[in-house]
């Protein structure tokens, strides 16, 4: 029997996913965690199209990726 769960959980600055697949031992067969910080990193790309070396810094610093 291999069973699948899916946890969300309020974190200081977001939401943690939590994902489980497992087979009722005690070890999983797989998990993963997406912390809360690293899901506003995937717009990065667009935010420093065109910009001077200088911004980067500010960009940074505006989408907080500092957890």
């Amino acid at each position: 029997i291999v069973f699948h769960t899916y946890l969300r959980v309020e974190a200081p600055k977001g939401e943690l996913w939590i994902f489980l697949i497992g087979d009722l031992s005690v070890f999983p067969l797989r998990w993963t965690i997406r912390p809360p910080g690293f899901i506003n990193l995937q717009i990065l790309p667009q935010f420093v199209k065109r910009m001077i070396l200088a911004d980067i810094m500010t960009i940074l610093g505006s989408i907080d990726i500092i957890k």
